[in-house]
């Protein structure tokens, strides 16, 4: 079942980070035509950039799911298979604890609890907290930053998903035999 779900997400990342990929592309050839025209956009600048981040943390969730992150396996490949497993076991739990970490972290920094104690005023919330998130806007676009800062929360939440399958996986196959 936990399969199944983190499966059906990282197919949902990849379609977003591909539909992003695409996105990052027209914005920077409508980039190249403006500029060429002598009548530039600068906030298709800053709104590529934004895809691209959103593009590579969904991207990157998914290759936690398929198990095909960027990895160094010089010292994986001189061992034995047994302890070629432990090592992929302790990864898997590192993988989670950073993921883990995500999610407090982003809890921590968007405080969604005392923002809704604040009832949704951003005022009121940063007089209580100190933290300015959802003040700041970004610089041509002239968005809320949180909005793009969103991403932090999918990433954590996906990579939870993903690194919680591959660790009971490993328990499921490790009381089977």
């Amino acid at each position: 079942m936990l399969y199944r779900l983190s499966a059906a997400w990282a197919r949902v990342e990849l379609w977003c980070a591909a539909g992003l990929a695409v996105c990052v592309t027209l914005l920077i050839l409508l980039n190249v035509v403006t500029r060429t025209a002598g009548n530039a956009l600068f906030w298709v600048d800053e709104l590529a950039i934004y895809a691209m981040v959103w593009m590579t943390f969904l991207g990157a969730s998914a290759a936690l799911h398929h198990r095909n992150s960027v990895s160094i396996t010089l010292v994986v490949d001189l061992v034995p298979p047994h302890i070629r497993a432990i090592i992929g076991k302790v990864v898997d739990l590192v993988v989670f604890v950073f993921a883990a970490a995500m999610l407090y972290f982003c809890w921590r920094w968007f405080l969604p609890l005392d923002i809704a104690r604040a009832g949704f005023d951003t005022a009121t919330f940063q007089g209580n907290t100190f933290n300015f998130i959802y003040a700041e806007p970004t610089l041509t676009l002239g968005l809320p930053k949180y909005l793009f800062w969103l991403v932090m929360w999918l990433f954590a939440l996906g990579a939870t998903l993903h690194s919680t399958m591959h660790l009971l996986a490993w328990q499921t196959k490790g009381a089977q035999s």
